[in-house]
């Protein structure tokens, strides 16, 4: 089923050594009804699933990330990754 477009928004920032590393991904649908819209993204980010891999990607500066955004988008598959919640992003939409 269609369920219409969606906006994926992927955050980035330094880590504590510098690196550019993701900070959260979300999605939201687009609205179609014209007006002003205002809508608050939950982001997530992706983590390793084991201690050993959590420290090497730290130490490393190499954090687990989506390489593909429709990952985001669709949110097939997404039940075998673990995530955590990391904050809200807040868009608004001006739709003629």
């Amino acid at each position: 089923p269609f369920a219409g477009p969606q906006i994926v928004v992927s955050v980035y920032g330094p880590d504590f050594f510098g690196h550019d590393v993701v900070r959260g991904y979300g999605a939201v649908h687009v609205p179609f009804t014209p007006g002003r819209h205002t809508r608050t993204i939950a982001m997530f980010v992706p983590e390793s699933t084991s201690r050993l891999q959590k420290f090497t990607s730290w130490f490393t500066g190499r954090r687990p990330e989506f390489t593909d955004p429709r990952v985001v988008a669709q949110g097939e598959g997404r039940e075998v990754t673990r995530v955590r919640s990391q904050g809200f992003v807040t868009i608004s939409f001006n739709v003629v």
